[in-house]
């Protein structure tokens, strides 16, 4: 497994409270915010960006995997200074992440299957126990064609 090492970082996006089984029976809202945020243009809205590469973060988790959790689809940002409306700002902890690589494929397929991927993963597989502080998904190149998307997910150790 890919441990890997980092700073926290913080993000700007759009976020909602959601939880795992709203997402599976089509009552999500994880859906929703990324309509929002392509419809509206609202990346190019956001200030201080550190690059172009969409972040998807998981954070807030009230009871881990089952319980409800604050999805937020941004850009990470050297600062949080001059919000605007509509956004929020969440701050991705430093620490250990795993890194699982997704398969290639339709992105609607390929993310909630490397959901039920990494949640099949015992802690050693893992490379540790999760966290439940944030994790996150990084949306770069190689996701450009949602059609042959491929992630890479970082999961939060303890």
């Amino acid at each position: 497994m890919n441990i890997q090492r980092h700073c926290g970082f913080y993000v700007i996006g759009v976020a909602a409270r959601t939880h795992n089984a709203a997402e599976k029976n089509g009552k999500g809202k994880i859906g929703e915010i990324w309509h929002t945020l392509l419809r509206d243009n609202l990346a190019a809205k956001i200030p201080n960006k550190l690059g172009i590469d969409l972040i998807a973060v998981y954070t807030d988790y009230e009871t881990g995997r089952d319980g409800h959790y604050t999805y937020l689809l941004g850009l990470p940002v050297s600062s949080i200074q001059n919000i605007p409306a509509k956004l929020v700002a969440k701050y991705v902890p430093g620490g250990r992440y795993a890194v699982v690589t997704s398969n290639r494929g339709l992105v609607t397929q390929i993310v909630p299957e490397i959901w039920e991927r990494i949640g099949s993963m015992s802690t050693g597989e893992l490379g540790g126990a999760r966290s439940f502080r944030a994790d996150y998904e990084v949306y770069d190149q190689r996701s450009a064609d949602p059609e042959k998307a491929q992630i890479e997910v970082y999961v939060g150790l303890r």
